[in-house]
C-alpha cells in the first residue's frame, strides 16, 4: 500500500482513524507492516503490500482459488480483446474523461480486470475484495502508481466515509450473505455528487430450468480445491456436448441449459485455449460460492431510491445494473435534504453466454 493511504483507511469495527507501522517498506510503498487503532484495541496486518481486514480464510475463499490460478485470463492486457472495457463502460455509463484524475473504489476487485481500465482511464483506484484475489490484483497491476489494494468485508468497509468520487460493484453484490446490507455500506462511500454503478443476478424464471440450480446444493458445499478440479477436468467433454446438443434443430438452445458448463463460443472472439479458460473460470464461479442471491429490477431500484440517491436508473444489460448519484445535498449523516428524483431506465435483455444465460459472474 501507498503510505498516504493510512488517511483514508478506518478500523471496520471501531470506525477510527489507524497509526501505521511500517516493517519493510521501499520508496513510498509499505510491503509489510501493521494498522493499529489509537487505543490497541484491533490490529491489522500489511502482508504483500496489501492491508488484510479480514481472515484469510471466508465464505469467498473460492474466488481466491480461481483468481490466483488463472489471474490473467480476463484482463483485456492479457486477452487483447476490450471484454472488460466495452462491460465496464456500458455497465456504468461512465466515461474515461470523467475517471481521469479522480478517486474510485472498486468493491469485489478479483483479480483487477474493471480496475485495469479504471487506472488506464487515469483513475486513482482502490481496489477491495474479501478472498485472497487481492494478491492476483496486486501481481497484474502494481506497477500503476495509482492503485492501493486492499482486503476487506463489503458489509464494513474500511474507509474514511464521503471520499470517492465513483464507486462500483460488479459481479458481487450476488455473492455476499446479504446483498441488500451489502449494497447500503455503498453509498456512504461517495462524496456529495459521487456516481455509484452496481450489478446483480436477475431473478427470472427460466432459472428454474438451468442445471446450475440443480447442482449448487451439492458444489457449494465441497471443499473449492476438489470442486476446481472436477470442474478443470470436466470443461473439456462438457464444452464438446454443449456444442453438440446445441446443434440439435429448433430446441437446441433450450437442451444447453442442461449442460453444466459456462460456453463463450460464438459471444467472443476468443481462442480455443482461451474459450477453455474462461469457461473453467465461470462454470466455477457459478457452481462455486457459497451465496448465490439473484434479485428483480425493483428490489434494486428500491435499493437506489431508500438509500437517498438521486438520478437512479436500473435495467437489464444482461444482469441488473442499478446507476446512480449522491446529492449535492446531503448532511454529515448522509441524509438527504431534499428527496430525490429517479427515473426507471427502459428494460433490454442481452445475452451473457452462447445460452443466453444472463446471470454469470
Amino acid at each position: 500500500m501507498k503510505a498516504d493511504l493510512v488517511t483514508l483507511l478506518r478500523c471496520p469495527v471501531t470506525g477510527g482513524s489507524l497509526d501505521l507501522v511500517v516493517s519493510e517498506g521501499r520508496q513510498d510503498e509499505v510491503v509489510t507492516g501493521e494498522l493499529i487503532t489509537a487505543n490497541k484495541s484491533h490490529r491489522y496486518p500489511i502482508q504483500g503490500s496489501i492491508p488484510r481486514f479480514v481472515p484469510q480464510r471466508n465464505y469467498a475463499e473460492n474466488f481466491g482459488i480461481q483468481w490466483n490460478q488463472f489471474r490473467g485470463t480476463q484482463l483485456d492486457s492479457v486477452s487483447g480483446l476490450p471484454i472488460s472495457r466495452d462491460r465496464f463502460y456500458r455497465f456504468s455509463g461512465w466515461s474515461p474523461d470523467q475517471l481521469a484524475g479522480k478517486l474510485v473504489l472498486d468493491v469485489g476487485c478479483g483479480a483487477g480486470r474493471f480496475a485495469e481500465i479504471a487506472l488506464q482511464a487515469g483513475a486513482r483506484v482502490v481496489a477491495l475484495d474479501y478472498s485472497t484475489a487481492v494478491d492476483a490484483c496486486w501481481s497484474n497491476l502494481s506497477t500503476h502508481q495509482g492503485l492501493n489494494v486492499v482486503q476487506g468485508d463489503v458489509i464494513a468497509l474500511p474507509f474514511l466515509i464521503g471520499q470517492f468520487d465513483f464507486v462500483y460493484c460488479f459481479g458481487v453484490l450476488q455473492h455476499t450473505p446479504d446483498p441488500e446490507r451489502a449494497f447500503r455500506s455503498l453509498p456512504p462511500q461517495l462524496r456529495p455528487g459521487g456516481m455509484l454503478a452496481v450489478d446483480i443476478y436477475p431473478w427470472l424464471l427460466r432459472n428454474l430450468g438451468w442445471s446450475k440450480y440443480w447442482l449448487r446444493p451439492l458444489t457449494k458445499r465441497m471443499p473449492p480445491q476438489t470442486l476446481f478440479s472436477l470442474v478443470k477436468r470436466a470443461t473439456g467433454p462438457m464444452l464438446a456436448l454443449s456444442h453438440a446438443v446445441g446443434c440439435v434443430p429448433r430446441i437446441g438452445r433450450y437442451l444447453r441449459y442442461l449442460v453444466p458448463v459456462v460456453s463463450y463460443e460464438g459471444v467472443y472472439p476468443l481462442s480455443s485455449s482461451q474459450l477453455y479458460e474462461w469457461a473453467i473460470l465461470d462454470t466455477f464461479d457459478m457452481l462455486a460460492p457459497a451465496h448465490d442471491h439473484p434479485k428483480q429490477q425493483k428490489e434494486l431500484l428500491r435499493w437506489f431510491t431508500e438509500a437517498g440517491l438521486e438520478n437512479c436508473s436500473v435495467e437489464r444489460l444482461g444482469f441488473l445494473v442499478g446507476r446512480a448519484t449522491r446529492p449535492l445535498g446531503v448532511t454529515g449523516s448522509g441524509k438527504t435534504v431534499k428527496k430525490p428524483a429517479f427515473r426507471k431506465s427502459p428494460r433490454t435483455v442481452e445475452a451473457t453466454d452462447s445460452l443466453g444465460r444472463t446471470n454469470l459472474g
